[in-house]
């Protein structure tokens, strides 16, 4: 079996991560399947040359080979091109993207480097397994290395209409570097609409008959590929009576990053609202909101940590008591194998992202429930996770009414409907488990890879007999072994043997 080698941002140790979902728990699963080699920064920072990078054998892990950031990387790099331009356009908030700055330069050039410290790494039957949008160009820079493996790509946020691609500068330079993978994995197939239709309209892309498309002289898959959770790390038995906080007390949960992009304005202004239509609810429900801080040092994530202070504060000082804070914001990590019993004593998982390239927490809720007493999932119709978990009330996160409404209807759902959804919902998010996920992902690159192999000795043969119409003898054979050295090296071989042949 192929070696997967998995380039992402950050090289994550999965044996001490409290992270609550994200590109790192994806990879996990794919980890524990496959033969992996997991490359990417290892979350330091260097002023010096560092020495060339080895193969670390983690105790119960891959084996990795990490690499850090010059101090002047992560700032123009990480914090500027990837997450101030690159992370707010994909997210619809073109108003908070600097595109001023000069990032990109920095921005290729950290895909540059890492592409030649990977390369003496590779063997020639690797798969290489490229994540995020921190490493759009990497296959670009391989491909300039010389290297031919098969090369997938998988963006685990949304990607973003046409209309916002466009604001950024060099939308023709990552739009070609996108062209040199063989698959480009996308959460939704409304994100696949949105890349054919920047690809179609403004680069001139077209679709060729096999589906896949034909950009900058190369032919690329673009599929969509919902990541998944693996669902038995969270699969909950107990019934809920068993596990109330107090008698009478119902909980919401919210797990989300401390992001602009997770509504979490939106989802505290709903829940006062809920209170205050349904004053009933007062002393009787909790809003607990797990928010792990990130990008502290950017200043939008500065403005949404102030306003959750400030409303958190006055729902709190409005409708509290003595004995009852209605919410609970807790602005730090909560380790993973915690966070199923948090969701197991929820009655309800509110996510209302403004826009989410997935929402693994949504999943990761569900799998906790109790099928014998499950909680009700409300979800941000921006959630890409909302495509598919069509038995979850579904609600626009910027209409705090119909969010504040929508939780009175999960608190008052029978249990008859509760299960009915909640068996709706971990049939599908069983079928899109982590490693069927995996699987759909490398048998696609292994048969897109494959279909360019194909396309590669069709269009020798073609060209062959078009040299031995045109000429005979010495002459043919020189034309022939000229194509041969233009052909892919995967195919040279049976190109040769074309050479010594009789072309058909």
């Amino acid at each position: 079996m192929s070696r997967v080698v998995i380039v992402s941002n950050r090289v994550a140790d999965l044996e001490k991560t409290a992270q609550a979902g994200g590109v790192a728990v994806a990879i996990a699963d794919i980890l524990k399947q496959q033969s992996c080699l997991w490359f990417g920064w290892n979350g330091k920072l260097v002023s010096e040359p560092q020495p060339p990078p080895r193969i670390v054998k983690r105790r119960r892990g891959a084996p990795v080979v990490t690499v850090p950031l010059s101090a002047a990387e992560h700032e123009d790099y990480y914090l500027g091109y990837a997450n101030s331009v690159l992370w707010p356009v994909f997210h619809g908030r073109l108003d908070l993207a600097k595109f001023e700055a000069g990032y990109f330069r920095a921005y290729a050039g950290v895909n540059t480097r890492f592409a030649q410290i990977l390369k003496p790494q590779l063997r020639p039957d690797d798969v290489i397994w490229v994540h995020d949008y921190h490493f759009i160009p990497f296959a670009l820079e391989l491909r300039k290395l010389g290297v031919e493996n098969p090369i997938g790509f998988f963006l685990h946020i949304p990607f973003p209409p046409a209309q916002w691609f466009l604001a950024v500068p060099e939308h023709k330079e990552l739009a070609r570097a996108l062209a040199a993978y063989d698959l480009v994995g996308l959460q939704t197939k409304a994100d696949v609409r949105n890349m054919l239709d920047y690809l179609q309209n403004h680069v001139n892309a077209r679709i060729i008959p096999d589906g896949r498309v034909r950009a900058f002289d190369r032919i690329v898959s673009i599929e969509s590929l919902p990541v998944g959770i693996s669902v038995e790390d969270f699969v909950g038995t107990e019934p809920r009576a068993q596990r109330e906080l107090e008698a009478g007390m119902m909980q919401i949960v919210g797990v989300d990053r401390l992001d602009y992009s997770k509504g979490l304005p939106q989802k505290f202004r709903a829940f006062g609202q809920f209170l205050d239509t349904f004053p009933e609810y007062r002393g009787r429900a909790v809003l607990t909101q797990i928010a792990p801080p990130s990008r502290e040092t950017v200043d939008a994530y500065h403005d949404v940590r102030k306003q959750l202070e400030e409303l958190s504060g006055s729902i709190n000082g409005r409708y509290g008591e003595l004995d009852w804070v209605p919410i609970h914001y807790i602005r730090r990590s909560v380790p993973r194998k915690r966070l199923s019993s948090v969701y197991r004593t929820s009655r309800i998982g509110l996510i209302t992202p403004l826009r989410d390239g997935m929402n693994l927490v949504a999943k990761e809720y569900v799998a906790s429930q109790s099928p014998a007493d499950p909680g009700v999932l409300i979800l941000s119709q921006f959630a890409g996770a909302a495509e598919d978990l069509h038995q979850a009330l579904i609600i626009n996160p910027y209409n705090i009414e119909e969010t504040a409404k929508a939780i009175h209807t999960a608190a008052t759902m029978g249990l008859e409907e509760r299960r009915s959804r909640h068996d709706a919902l971990m049939a599908t998010i069983t079928r899109q488990s982590a490693a069927a996920w995996g699987r759909a992902f490398l048998s696609k690159l292994s048969r897109s890879s494959a279909m360019d192999d194909a396309m590669d000795m069709y269009s020798y043969h073609a060209r062959a007999r078009k040299l031995r119409a045109d000429a005979v003898g010495p002459q043919a054979e020189t034309g022939l072994a000229q194509v041969a050295r233009e052909t892919k090296s995967k195919v040279r071989p049976v190109a040769a043997k074309c050479v010594r042949s009789p072309i058909s």
